[in-house]
């Protein structure tokens, strides 16, 4: 009898200490979990510049190697979207068909233009994986240290006239959608509208 007791409360403990690391390990998932995925939401993260101001010129390089610079007034009239992503970001490829299908059915009035940093290798490879377009994605830390840039997916809309009228943390179709929607109805983002709104009513 007293050993069943004693076989019983060792089970006990051992149940008690193997829950105890399941904890600790889902803890540390959600802490990965936290730093990768942005808070929900196109919104603004006290970036500069600010929408409505003149957006940075920056020079950087498309996979391709060729030089590109950013930001100016665009030549052919169309807006620019500029998508910040990392091939190791699971919501970056979840908005990757969004924002190409965005791209596409805006061709005459939108640029997409994706934008990153790092090993250029690793980068290649991800747009081959992906079909991507070499001549549209752009490397350089420059961009995202100018649009400080801190979680990812991020993206910046500016009009022809190279005025930034959006950008904003983005992780459904929505949020990105939310974007356009801020610039047609002249606000920095839904949230801002939304406040204001708020204001009106009370």
């Amino acid at each position: 009898m007293i050993e069943a007791l004693v076989v019983s409360n060792l089970l006990l403990w051992v149940a008690v200490l193997a829950l105890a690391a399941l904890v600790v390990a889902l803890m540390r998932q959600l802490g990965v979990l936290y730093e990768r995925v942005a808070p929900a939401g196109a919104l603004v993260a006290g970036a500069a510049p600010r929408v409505g101001e003149r957006a940075p010129v920056v020079a950087v390089v498309d996979l391709a190697g060729t030089p590109v610079s950013l930001g100016a007034p665009s030549a052919d009239g169309r807006r620019s979207l500029l998508f910040f992503l990392s091939p190791t970001c699971p919501v970056c490829k979840t908005l990757l068909p969004v924002v190409r299908q965005i791209g596409r059915a805006e061709v005459r009035t939108l640029r997409v233009v994706l934008a990153s940093d790092g090993p250029r290798d690793e980068h290649v490879a991800f747009a081959r994986e992906h079909a991507l377009d070499e001549r549209e994605y752009v490397l350089g830390a420059a961009l995202g240290l100018a649009y400080r840039v801190a979680k990812l997916p991020y993206a910046v809309l500016v009009d022809a006239a190279g005025i930034v009228r959006a950008e904003g943390l983005v992780n459904t179709r929505e949020h990105l959608e939310s974007l356009f929607e801020a610039m047609e109805r002249g606000v920095a983002s839904l949230d801002e509208y939304l406040a204001q709104k708020r204001q009106e009513v009370a």
